[in-house]
């Protein structure tokens, strides 16, 4: 995940004490202050770093449509519900997937199904193994038909690969990585299908692969799957139709990853963030949203804005998006909001504000998409992702969709960190301004309007 240019640069302070105004408060206060009143937004990391560990080690990998997801969108809505918040569930139907085993020699080898695989027959297959190199018309023989093709990644897309494998008669085709990698490769058939499973594994279980003479491929097809949007709102009282602010996170992983912090982090966030608004004086209604199914496309937040009414839409205002924002990588030390344009907007506007106030100067305003924030910029409402990256390479962490992006990885600074900021700047979206006190003149009555003139 690329970060693009990075447009401006802000203000950070160290973890935990986020104050405003500064010259007030001690810095061990560890609360924010948004307003002269001394409002504080105590913003609690370690309740953050307990909701991670939740997700994803008591959970675990929460793969859109699976079990787990559905357990991690109950929990969701549980914390939301003990918040007092009106909470609302919202599922959608998600694509068929693949699932499935692959083993050699006695010894499990980790998959990932292409999207536009064939299933294999329930009883799933057996059958020798053929080294068809790198997949090019002339790398098969009329030796291959019948047999499993292995191939390596390079060159040709693994969409040719695999139907050059399907025009020679392989019964399926199994593409390994051309690099190390900590979990399988994808093989992306760009939107096509083909009639024969397609898998792809790691660059070591391939070269391991090469010295066998056959597999077992069992790959079974998932229907009917749904997701699930969790929704938490707080409404202001006495206003009919308010604008909405809407702070938002994916709670789906990927297959593999514990997913702590991609996305156990923002999800977290958002939870504490929902915390600590919960009761703050607002003019407008707040959305907390845990979104489903992002690892398939953002699926989830595309199906929440199409459904969005007319009229909601008009009352929508910014949204606030957090992906990836507990890492504990060293050189992921700025906090970037990524615009889809690249552009100031209005949660930029908000953050900008908040970090002046509470002294944050790690912040930058970058180009980027991939996350949950674009349905929303696309439906003409202000949105942002936040997000730790290297300033130097514009790099995400290294455990980025692997089984390493464990609690190992988390750190409760930078969640401190984000949460103040984030906080804060929704704060300012929100908070209900005071109208001047405007005082009457008393007229004075003149003679003439009390008396009649006498003639």
């Amino acid at each position: 995940m690329k970060k693009l240019l990075t447009v401006m640069t802000m203000a950070v302070l160290t973890a935990g004490t986020i104050l405003m105004p500064a010259q007030s408060v001690t810095p061990a206060a560890r609360a924010v202050q948004i307003s002269d009143s001394e409002r504080e937004l105590p913003f609690k990391a370690k309740r953050a770093y307990s909701t991670i560990s939740e997700l994803s080690e008591t959970i675990g990998p929460r793969i859109a449509g699976t079990a787990a997801e559905k357990k991690s969108a109950l929990f969701i809505a549980s914390s939301l519900r003990k918040l007092k918040l009106d909470v609302k569930v919202q599922r959608f139907g998600i694509p068929d997937r693949l699932e499935g085993t692959l083993s050699s020699a006695g010894r499990d080898i980790l998959l990932r199904a292409a999207s536009g695989s064939a299933p294999t027959e329930e009883q799933g297959l057996t059958a020798p193994l053929y080294n068809a190199g790198l997949g090019y018309p002339e790398d098969f023989t009329t030796d291959v038909k019948g047999k499993i093709a292995l191939i390596s990644r390079g060159d040709l897309t693994f969409y040719e690969k695999a139907k050059n494998a399907e025009t020679a008669g392989a019964k399926a085709v199994i593409i390994y990585n051309n690099k190390e990698s900590l979990v399988p490769v994808t093989p992306n058939l760009s939107g096509n299908k083909v009639g024969i499973p397609v898998v792809g594994i790691k660059k070591e279980d391939g070269e391991t692969l090469n010295q066998q003479k056959e597999a077992t491929l069992k790959l079974n097809a998932i229907t009917n799957q749904t997701s699930q949007n969790i929704i938490g709102i707080k409404k202001p009282k006495n206003i009919k139709h308010p604008d909405i602010v809407y702070v938002t996170a994916h709670y789906d992983s990927v297959p593999f990853s514990p997913g702590a912090n991609d996305n156990g982090s923002g999800t977290s966030v958002m939870l504490e963030m929902a915390r600590v608004l919960k009761n703050i004086p607002s003019d407008k209604e707040i959305r907390f949203i845990a979104f489903g199914a992002e690892e398939l496309g953002l699926l989830g937040s595309s199906h929440y804005v199409d459904h969005l009414s007319e009229k909601e839409l008009k009352r929508s205002e910014v949204n606030f998006n957090l992906d990836m924002v507990g890492t504990s990588w060293e050189n992921a030390s700025e906090l970037y909001v990524n615009t889809l344009d690249g552009q100031s907007n209005g949660v930029w506007e908000s953050s900008h504000t908040a970090a002046e106030k509470i002294g944050f100067d790690s912040l930058s305003l970058t180009q980027g998409g991939s996350s949950d924030h674009v349905p929303f910029h696309e439906a003409g409402i202000d949105s942002a992702n936040f997000i730790w990256g290297d300033p130097e390479t514009e790099e995400v962490e290294p455990w980025y969709h692997t089984p390493e992006d464990s609690i190992e990885h988390i750190s409760k600074e930078r969640l401190q960190q984000a949460g103040d900021l984030v906080t804060a700047a929704v704060y300012q979206a929100v908070k209900k301004e005071k109208k001047p006190k405007t005082l009457k003149k008393q007229m004075k009555a003149k003679a003439s309007d009390i008396y009649e003139d006498i003639k």
